[in-house]
């Protein structure tokens, strides 16, 4: 039984994503998947920030992908640098018709299909300090099982 359904009474998708945004999320969920992560679309961070998509390691590696649909996504979004206080390693997610020169060399970058993703640029790593770490990954943990209760009392609902 499908748990979490991608239909319009989705609480994951709020409507301020587009649908070019939710098909580069699909392709690098698919990735991240493949490389065996767990993940989280807009977890919200405690500066209040909300991350596209948050990803975390069998290691307990944390990475945070923000997706940009277009030039204008990226160019009016100067948010993205407050994301980096919250991961291991900061990634934009993008489709092949975004110039991809427009991104910055610091962050790493995932093109995406819609049916997989793929790495352009391995992001550097830059460490969470623990306390940072252990926050994050709690919350992102709360998180998911809350997800995961509201969707299961979803599917048991009828309409």
């Amino acid at each position: 039984m499908t748990l979490l359904s991608v239909s319009t009474n989705n609480p994951l998708i709020d409507g301020r994503q587009s649908d070019r945004a939710m098909m580069v999320r699909r392709g690098v969920q698919v990735l991240l998947a493949n490389l065996r992560f767990a993940m989280l679309p807009e977890l919200t961070l405690s500066n209040g920030r909300r991350a596209d998509l948050i990803a975390l390691s069998e290691k307990g590696e944390i990475w945070i992908i923000e997706i940009k649909s277009s030039i204008e996504d990226f160019k009016v979004d100067r948010k993205w640098p407050d994301y980096r206080h919250y991961c291991d390693r900061l990634f934009f997610a993008t489709h092949p018709g975004v110039p991809l020169e427009i991104f910055p060399e610091d962050c790493g970058l995932l093109l995406s299909d819609g049916y997989a993703g793929h790495m352009h640029r391995e992001a550097p790593e830059h460490r969470l300090a623990p306390a940072t770490r252990k926050a994050v990954t709690l919350e992102f943990s709360r998180t998911a099982a809350q997800r995961l209760m509201l969707a299961e009392w979803a599917a048991r609902t009828p309409l």
